[in-house]
């Protein structure tokens, strides 16, 4: 065990505690599995409402979950760090076959069922859209592999998908990350995106309703930043693009896939694109301005029979800052 998974005697005692009540306990099995709002954990053990925030409470003020509100929700799940790590192995230590446990997880993966055909529903709705831009460029699974390649095998510790949507990226990166976010405004969306994670076993990302221009999230705190398909949605992407670079580790790296400049006028009308595409000097000015270098550019262009399709761009820039490597004896040390 490493110092920082390691628990103080006053802290594990008081997490002991906690969690030393079976109503409590059932909460936490639940929460090894995903994040619940209160309506879920009430419909899931069967007590009323304001039994079930009592606990979410005492939980929450001993630090074993967190709260995240969403519009009207608020949704709850275990915190990281050496207390989650701490729950979620307690969690691992309990009978898969103990009845009570078993009952709770079936019921869970009732809701989740109940959740995916809600999202199915609103995807429907929006599939015509979705279909139609699709249409317009290179295949998902051929820009996938490209993002896979651009980020290279070697695994990372944490990431962060701004305007997430369906969760797509996160779970196609989710093999290569310890813990992964998305970002997006859309409740529908996340709806859709939770769903998605779900029905994929994606255990460890999670998805949070926020603003692209003021993001809710510790500076410096991820290796990898994506944004996949949304800058052309925006007033101010390099409004957005400072928001990325802030959230960036020394070292980290953000990775940008969107359209090169084209001039499809129906995308503004009919689809709320706000930009026509971005241009290789226009991304490059943007990115030395927050003082990112560019690794690589990479051009998916349609071939001469697809005329009517457009060049999806994937840009990957760097912080420069590194972290020194020292011997185990020292410290690490940041440098500009």
């Amino acid at each position: 065990m490493t110092e920082q998974t390691a628990l103080s005697i006053d802290a594990t005692l008081s997490t002991l505690r906690a969690v030393g009540e079976v109503t409590r306990l059932r909460l936490i099995a639940l929460f090894a599995e995903g994040e619940l709002t209160v309506k879920d954990a009430t419909a899931i053990l069967g007590q009323s409402q304001p039994r079930i925030s009592r606990h979410l409470k005492l939980l929450a003020e001993a630090g074993i979950i967190q709260r995240f509100p969403e519009g009207a929700w608020v949704y709850y799940r275990l915190v990281d760090g050496a207390i989650g790590d701490f729950t979620r192995d307690l969690v691992a230590r309990i009978s898969k076959d103990d009845p009570v446990l078993l009952a709770d997880h079936e019921r869970l993966e009732t809701l989740r069922r109940a959740k995916a055909e809600q999202a199915a529903a609103y995807f429907a709705a929006k599939a015509e859209t979705w279909d139609t831009e699709r249409s317009l460029h290179a295949d998902d699974s051929e820009v996938e592999t490209l993002i896979l390649d651009a980020l290279g095998n070697r695994p990372f510790q944490t990431v962060l998908d701004l305007g997430t949507g369906t969760g797509r990226l996160l779970e196609l990166l989710s093999p290569r990350f310890i813990s992964g976010l998305g970002v997006d405004a859309s409740h529908d969306m996340l709806t859709v995106a939770r769903a998605n994670l779900a029905k994929a076993g994606v255990s460890n990302a999670q998805v949070r309703q926020g603003d692209i221009y003021a993001l809710n999230v510790p500076p410096r705190s991820f290796d990898v930043v994506t944004v996949h398909q949304v800058l052309h949605f925006l007033d101010d992407p390099a409004r957005a693009l400072a928001e990325a670079a802030r959230a960036l580790r020394p070292g980290g790296r953000l990775l940008i896939i969107d359209f090169a400049p084209h001039e499809l006028e129906f995308l503004r009308e009919t689809h709320a694109h706000r930009r026509l595409g971005f241009g290789h000097e226009q991304m490059k000015k943007w990115l030395e301005a927050l003082d990112l270098e560019m690794v690589n550019v990479t051009d998916i262009t349609p071939s001469k029979s697809q005329d009517n399709k457009l060049t999806v761009t994937l840009w990957l820039a760097q912080d420069p800052r590194v972290i020194t490597d020292l011997p185990a004896t020292e410290s690490l040390t940041e440098v500009a």
